[in-house]
Protein backbone atom coordinates (compact mmCIF):
# COMPACT_ATOMS: atom_id res chain seq x y z
CA UNK A 1 0.00 0.00 0.00
CA UNK A 2 2.05 2.94 -1.25
CA UNK A 3 0.98 6.49 -0.49
CA UNK A 4 -0.25 8.87 -3.16
CA UNK A 5 -0.76 12.67 -2.91
CA UNK A 6 -3.83 13.69 -0.98
CA UNK A 7 -7.04 13.58 -2.94
CA UNK A 8 -8.25 17.18 -3.32
CA UNK A 9 -11.86 16.05 -3.05
CA UNK A 10 -11.24 14.42 0.33
CA UNK A 11 -8.66 16.75 1.86
CA UNK A 12 -11.19 19.03 3.50
CA UNK A 13 -13.66 16.36 4.62
CA UNK A 14 -13.96 15.07 8.18
CA UNK A 15 -15.48 12.01 9.79
CA UNK A 16 -17.60 12.23 12.96
CA UNK A 17 -15.40 12.66 16.07
CA UNK A 18 -12.31 12.73 13.83
CA UNK A 19 -10.03 15.34 12.37
CA UNK A 20 -9.91 16.21 8.67
CA UNK A 21 -8.71 13.66 6.14
CA UNK A 22 -5.06 14.40 5.33
CA UNK A 23 -4.74 12.22 2.25
CA UNK A 24 -5.57 8.91 0.59
CA UNK A 25 -3.40 5.82 0.14
CA UNK A 26 -2.97 4.17 -3.23
CA UNK A 27 -5.71 1.64 -2.47
CA UNK A 28 -8.18 4.42 -1.57
CA UNK A 29 -7.78 4.22 2.20
CA UNK A 30 -8.06 7.71 3.73
CA UNK A 31 -5.65 8.70 6.49
CA UNK A 32 -5.97 11.31 9.24
CA UNK A 33 -2.33 12.02 10.22
CA UNK A 34 0.65 12.97 8.07
CA UNK A 35 2.73 10.21 6.52
CA UNK A 36 5.95 9.50 8.39
CA UNK A 37 4.73 11.12 11.60
CA UNK A 38 3.19 9.96 14.86
CA UNK A 39 0.80 12.64 16.10
CA UNK A 40 0.67 12.56 19.90
CA UNK A 41 -1.08 14.88 22.34
CA UNK A 42 0.16 14.06 25.81
CA UNK A 43 -0.88 10.51 26.61
CA UNK A 44 -3.01 10.12 23.45
CA UNK A 45 -1.85 9.09 19.95
CA UNK A 46 -3.85 9.67 16.77
CA UNK A 47 -4.72 6.66 14.63
CA UNK A 48 -3.92 7.26 10.95
CA UNK A 49 -6.82 5.03 9.90
CA UNK A 50 -9.70 6.67 11.76
CA UNK A 51 -8.37 9.92 13.24
CA UNK A 52 -9.37 9.02 16.79
CA UNK A 53 -6.91 9.20 19.68
CA UNK A 54 -5.91 6.28 21.93
CA UNK A 55 -3.47 5.54 24.70
CA UNK A 56 -2.18 2.70 22.49
CA UNK A 57 -2.85 2.68 18.75
CA UNK A 58 -1.04 -0.69 18.55
CA UNK A 59 -3.74 -2.29 20.69
CA UNK A 60 -6.46 -0.52 18.65
CA UNK A 61 -5.27 -1.76 15.24
CA UNK A 62 -7.04 -5.11 15.63
CA UNK A 63 -10.37 -3.27 15.30
CA UNK A 64 -9.31 -2.27 11.77
CA UNK A 65 -7.97 -5.74 10.96
CA UNK A 66 -4.42 -4.39 10.58
CA UNK A 67 -1.13 -5.52 12.08
CA UNK A 68 1.50 -3.11 13.34
CA UNK A 69 3.87 -4.12 10.52
CA UNK A 70 1.21 -3.32 7.90
CA UNK A 71 0.42 -0.02 9.64
CA UNK A 72 4.05 1.12 9.79
CA UNK A 73 4.71 0.18 6.16
CA UNK A 74 1.56 1.89 4.88
CA UNK A 75 2.15 5.15 6.73
CA UNK A 76 5.93 5.40 6.35
CA UNK A 77 6.88 4.68 9.94
CA UNK A 78 9.93 2.89 11.28
CA UNK A 79 9.21 -0.72 12.23
CA UNK A 80 10.42 -0.02 15.76
CA UNK A 81 8.27 3.11 16.14
CA UNK A 82 6.16 3.08 19.31
CA UNK A 83 2.44 3.67 18.76
CA UNK A 84 1.68 4.37 22.41
CA UNK A 85 1.42 7.53 24.47
CA UNK A 86 4.17 8.52 26.89
CA UNK A 87 2.22 7.46 29.97
CA UNK A 88 1.45 4.04 28.49
CA UNK A 89 5.10 3.51 27.59
CA UNK A 90 6.14 4.33 31.16
CA UNK A 91 3.62 1.88 32.61
CA UNK A 92 4.67 -0.82 30.16
CA UNK A 93 8.36 -0.25 30.97
CA UNK A 94 7.68 -0.51 34.70
CA UNK A 95 5.70 -3.73 34.23
CA UNK A 96 8.40 -5.21 32.02
CA UNK A 97 11.06 -4.36 34.64
CA UNK A 98 9.14 -6.33 37.26
CA UNK A 99 8.67 -9.29 34.89
CA UNK A 100 12.37 -9.24 34.06
CA UNK A 101 13.11 -9.83 37.75
CA UNK A 102 10.61 -12.67 38.31
CA UNK A 103 10.38 -14.49 34.93
CA UNK A 104 13.39 -16.66 33.97
CA UNK A 105 12.34 -16.85 30.31
CA UNK A 106 12.50 -13.06 29.99
CA UNK A 107 15.90 -12.92 31.67
CA UNK A 108 17.23 -15.56 29.28
CA UNK A 109 15.82 -13.78 26.25
CA UNK A 110 17.25 -10.44 27.42
CA UNK A 111 20.69 -11.96 27.94
CA UNK A 112 20.57 -13.54 24.47
CA UNK A 113 19.67 -10.18 22.94
CA UNK A 114 22.54 -8.43 24.70
CA UNK A 115 24.96 -11.08 23.49
CA UNK A 116 23.77 -10.68 19.87
CA UNK A 117 24.15 -6.91 20.15
CA UNK A 118 27.68 -7.07 21.59
CA UNK A 119 28.85 -9.63 19.02
CA UNK A 120 27.51 -7.56 16.11
CA UNK A 121 25.13 -10.30 15.03
CA UNK A 122 22.11 -8.12 15.66
CA UNK A 123 23.50 -5.33 13.46
CA UNK A 124 24.30 -7.74 10.63
CA UNK A 125 20.85 -9.30 10.76
CA UNK A 126 19.22 -5.88 10.74
CA UNK A 127 21.31 -4.82 7.72
CA UNK A 128 20.41 -8.02 5.86
CA UNK A 129 16.72 -7.49 6.59
CA UNK A 130 16.85 -3.87 5.40
CA UNK A 131 18.81 -4.57 2.20
CA UNK A 132 16.79 -3.59 -0.86
CA UNK A 133 14.06 -1.98 1.21
CA UNK A 134 13.34 1.72 0.77
CA UNK A 135 13.77 3.99 3.75
CA UNK A 136 10.41 4.82 5.34
CA UNK A 137 9.20 8.42 5.08
CA UNK A 138 9.76 8.90 8.81
CA UNK A 139 13.49 8.21 8.45
CA UNK A 140 13.78 10.52 5.44
CA UNK A 141 12.10 13.32 7.41
CA UNK A 142 14.50 12.82 10.32
CA UNK A 143 17.50 12.91 7.99
CA UNK A 144 16.31 16.18 6.45
CA UNK A 145 15.73 17.68 9.89
CA UNK A 146 19.16 16.54 11.07
CA UNK A 147 20.96 18.80 8.59
CA UNK A 148 22.51 21.39 10.87
CA UNK A 149 22.86 25.09 10.26
CA UNK A 150 26.59 24.56 9.77
CA UNK A 151 25.95 21.95 7.11
CA UNK A 152 23.52 24.28 5.32
CA UNK A 153 26.11 27.05 5.44
CA UNK A 154 28.73 24.69 3.99
CA UNK A 155 26.32 23.68 1.25
CA UNK A 156 25.59 27.32 0.43
CA UNK A 157 29.31 28.11 0.31
CA UNK A 158 29.93 25.12 -1.95
CA UNK A 159 27.20 26.37 -4.29
CA UNK A 160 28.74 29.84 -4.34
CA UNK A 161 32.18 28.40 -5.07
CA UNK A 162 30.77 26.30 -7.89
CA UNK A 163 29.00 29.35 -9.35
CA UNK A 164 32.23 31.39 -9.15
CA UNK A 165 34.16 28.65 -10.93
CA UNK A 166 31.54 28.53 -13.68
CA UNK A 167 31.65 32.32 -14.02
CA UNK A 168 35.45 32.29 -14.29
CA UNK A 169 35.30 29.53 -16.90
CA UNK A 170 32.82 31.49 -19.04
CA UNK A 171 34.97 34.63 -18.78
CA UNK A 172 38.15 32.73 -19.68
CA UNK A 173 36.49 31.13 -22.70
CA UNK A 174 35.20 34.51 -23.94
CA UNK A 175 38.65 36.10 -23.56
CA UNK A 176 40.36 33.18 -25.33
CA UNK A 177 37.95 33.34 -28.28
CA UNK A 178 38.68 37.07 -28.64
CA UNK A 179 42.44 36.53 -28.45
CA UNK A 180 43.07 38.02 -24.99
CA UNK A 181 44.77 36.51 -21.97
CA UNK A 182 41.91 37.25 -19.57
CA UNK A 183 38.63 39.09 -19.29
CA UNK A 184 40.28 42.19 -17.82
CA UNK A 185 42.52 42.67 -20.85
CA UNK A 186 39.58 42.04 -23.18
CA UNK A 187 37.44 44.74 -21.56
CA UNK A 188 40.35 47.20 -21.33
CA UNK A 189 41.26 46.75 -24.98
CA UNK A 190 37.74 47.00 -26.38
CA UNK A 191 36.72 49.83 -24.02
CA UNK A 192 39.77 51.83 -25.17
CA UNK A 193 38.40 51.50 -28.70
CA UNK A 194 35.17 53.14 -27.55
CA UNK A 195 32.99 50.08 -26.99
CA UNK A 196 30.53 49.97 -24.10
CA UNK A 197 30.23 47.02 -21.72
CA UNK A 198 26.97 46.04 -23.43
CA UNK A 199 28.66 46.05 -26.85
CA UNK A 200 31.58 44.00 -25.51
CA UNK A 201 29.18 41.48 -23.98
CA UNK A 202 27.35 41.06 -27.29
CA UNK A 203 30.64 40.71 -29.18
CA UNK A 204 31.58 37.86 -26.83
CA UNK A 205 28.28 36.09 -27.46
CA UNK A 206 26.97 36.87 -23.97
CA UNK A 207 23.90 38.64 -22.67
CA UNK A 208 24.28 42.41 -23.06
CA UNK A 209 24.20 42.90 -19.26
CA UNK A 210 26.59 40.03 -18.48
CA UNK A 211 29.71 42.18 -18.00
CA UNK A 212 27.75 44.86 -16.15
CA UNK A 213 26.66 42.23 -13.61
CA UNK A 214 29.76 40.06 -13.31
CA UNK A 215 32.83 42.18 -14.14
CA UNK A 216 33.02 43.67 -10.58
CA UNK A 217 33.48 40.12 -9.27
CA UNK A 218 35.85 38.99 -12.03
CA UNK A 219 38.10 42.08 -12.10
CA UNK A 220 37.09 44.92 -9.71
CA UNK A 221 39.82 47.31 -10.93
CA UNK A 222 38.86 47.02 -14.60
CA UNK A 223 35.18 47.24 -13.64
CA UNK A 224 35.76 50.53 -11.80
CA UNK A 225 37.71 51.95 -14.75
CA UNK A 226 35.04 50.86 -17.21
CA UNK A 227 32.34 52.38 -15.00
CA UNK A 228 34.14 55.75 -14.95
CA UNK A 229 34.52 55.64 -18.72
CA UNK A 230 30.85 54.83 -19.08
CA UNK A 231 29.93 57.77 -16.86
CA UNK A 232 32.17 60.08 -18.89
CA UNK A 233 30.62 58.88 -22.14
CA UNK A 234 27.07 59.40 -20.84
CA UNK A 235 27.96 62.81 -19.37
CA UNK A 236 29.53 64.02 -22.64
CA UNK A 237 26.22 65.21 -24.13
CA UNK A 238 25.58 67.30 -20.98
CA UNK A 239 28.76 69.36 -21.26
CA UNK A 240 27.70 71.72 -24.07
CA UNK A 241 24.57 73.13 -22.33
CA UNK A 242 26.24 73.10 -18.89
CA UNK A 243 29.26 75.08 -20.09
CA UNK A 244 27.01 77.91 -21.29
CA UNK A 245 25.47 78.02 -17.79
CA UNK A 246 28.85 78.12 -16.05
CA UNK A 247 29.02 74.52 -14.77
CA UNK A 248 32.04 72.33 -15.32
CA UNK A 249 30.60 68.92 -14.37
CA UNK A 250 27.27 67.14 -14.36
CA UNK A 251 27.30 66.16 -10.68
CA UNK A 252 27.82 69.76 -9.53
CA UNK A 253 25.07 71.02 -11.81
CA UNK A 254 22.55 68.41 -10.66
CA UNK A 255 23.40 68.98 -7.00
CA UNK A 256 22.88 72.74 -7.35
CA UNK A 257 19.68 72.56 -9.35
CA UNK A 258 17.91 69.66 -7.64
CA UNK A 259 19.15 69.70 -4.05
CA UNK A 260 19.87 73.40 -3.49
CA UNK A 261 17.46 75.19 -5.82
CA UNK A 262 14.84 72.40 -5.62
CA UNK A 263 14.17 72.24 -9.34
CA UNK A 264 12.15 69.22 -10.40
CA UNK A 265 13.47 66.55 -12.77
CA UNK A 266 11.17 67.83 -15.53
CA UNK A 267 12.40 71.41 -15.03
CA UNK A 268 16.04 70.28 -15.26
CA UNK A 269 15.27 68.23 -18.38
CA UNK A 270 13.70 71.29 -20.02
CA UNK A 271 16.69 73.47 -19.11
CA UNK A 272 19.36 71.15 -20.56
CA UNK A 273 17.25 69.86 -23.47
CA UNK A 274 17.31 66.20 -22.43
CA UNK A 275 14.59 63.70 -21.51
CA UNK A 276 13.13 63.11 -18.06
CA UNK A 277 14.68 59.63 -17.99
CA UNK A 278 18.13 60.96 -18.97
CA UNK A 279 18.06 63.35 -16.00
CA UNK A 280 16.78 60.70 -13.62
CA UNK A 281 19.47 58.28 -14.80
CA UNK A 282 22.16 60.95 -14.33
CA UNK A 283 21.00 61.64 -10.77
CA UNK A 284 21.24 57.93 -9.93
CA UNK A 285 24.60 57.65 -11.72
CA UNK A 286 26.08 60.40 -9.55
CA UNK A 287 24.54 59.12 -6.32
CA UNK A 288 21.97 61.90 -5.89
CA UNK A 289 18.53 61.03 -4.50
CA UNK A 290 15.55 62.02 -6.60
CA UNK A 291 13.00 64.16 -4.74
CA UNK A 292 9.52 64.00 -6.23
CA UNK A 293 7.83 67.40 -6.71
CA UNK A 294 10.96 69.12 -5.41
CA UNK A 295 9.79 72.64 -6.23
CA UNK A 296 6.34 72.22 -4.72
CA UNK A 297 7.70 70.56 -1.59
CA UNK A 298 10.23 73.33 -1.08
CA UNK A 299 7.58 76.01 -1.60
CA UNK A 300 5.25 74.28 0.86
CA UNK A 301 8.00 74.01 3.49
CA UNK A 302 8.95 77.67 3.01
CA UNK A 303 5.32 78.73 3.33
CA UNK A 304 4.96 76.76 6.59
CA UNK A 305 8.14 78.33 7.98
CA UNK A 306 6.97 81.86 7.11
CA UNK A 307 3.53 81.33 8.67
CA UNK A 308 5.09 79.88 11.83
CA UNK A 309 7.51 82.82 12.10
CA UNK A 310 4.61 85.31 11.81
CA UNK A 311 2.85 83.47 14.64
CA UNK A 312 5.95 83.53 16.86
CA UNK A 313 6.45 79.74 16.74
CA UNK A 314 9.31 77.60 15.53
CA UNK A 315 6.96 75.45 13.44
CA UNK A 316 3.31 75.01 12.55
CA UNK A 317 3.25 71.89 14.71
CA UNK A 318 4.35 73.93 17.73
CA UNK A 319 1.65 76.53 17.02
CA UNK A 320 -1.04 73.82 16.81
CA UNK A 321 0.08 72.12 20.03
CA UNK A 322 0.21 75.46 21.86
CA UNK A 323 -3.25 76.40 20.57
CA UNK A 324 -4.73 73.06 21.62
CA UNK A 325 -3.31 73.49 25.09
CA UNK A 326 -5.26 76.77 25.28
CA UNK A 327 -8.44 74.98 24.20
CA UNK A 328 -8.67 76.62 20.77
CA UNK A 329 -10.82 75.10 18.05
CA UNK A 330 -9.64 74.53 14.48
CA UNK A 331 -11.71 77.53 13.44
CA UNK A 332 -9.94 79.76 15.96
CA UNK A 333 -6.52 78.49 14.86
CA UNK A 334 -7.41 79.13 11.21
CA UNK A 335 -8.50 82.69 12.03
CA UNK A 336 -5.31 83.41 14.00
CA UNK A 337 -2.97 81.98 11.33
CA UNK A 338 -4.86 83.15 8.28
CA UNK A 339 -4.67 79.62 6.84
CA UNK A 340 -7.44 77.11 6.01
CA UNK A 341 -8.40 74.53 8.59
CA UNK A 342 -7.54 71.74 6.12
CA UNK A 343 -3.98 73.07 5.80
CA UNK A 344 -3.55 73.09 9.58
CA UNK A 345 -5.05 69.62 9.90
CA UNK A 346 -2.63 68.23 7.31
CA UNK A 347 0.32 69.53 9.32
CA UNK A 348 -1.12 68.03 12.50
CA UNK A 349 -1.62 64.69 10.74
CA UNK A 350 1.91 64.71 9.41
CA UNK A 351 3.32 65.40 12.90
CA UNK A 352 1.15 62.88 14.74
CA UNK A 353 1.13 60.15 12.12
CA UNK A 354 -2.63 59.72 12.53
CA UNK A 355 -5.77 61.76 11.77
CA UNK A 356 -6.18 64.59 14.29
CA UNK A 357 -9.10 64.60 16.66
CA UNK A 358 -11.82 67.15 16.58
Amino acid sequence: MCADPADSLLAGLAQPDCGPIVGVLGDGTPYFAPLGQVVADGAQVTCHLCGKTFRSVAAHLASHGWTKAQYCEAFGLERTQSLEGADTRKLRAAAFGARLVFEPALREGSANGRHRAVSGQLTRQAADAARGRLFPEQRRQRQRAAVSAAARAQLAQANRDRASQHLAAVAEAAATRAGYADIGQLVTGMASAGHSLAAISRACGLDKDWLQRHLPQLDPVVAATASRRGHDRLDARWLAPLTTMGFSDVAGYLRQRHLVEHMSVNAIAAEVGLSFHAVKSALARHGLAVTAHAGKRYAAERRASEVAADLGADSITEFIERSRARGWTWQQMAAASGQPQTWLRRHATKAAGSPPGE
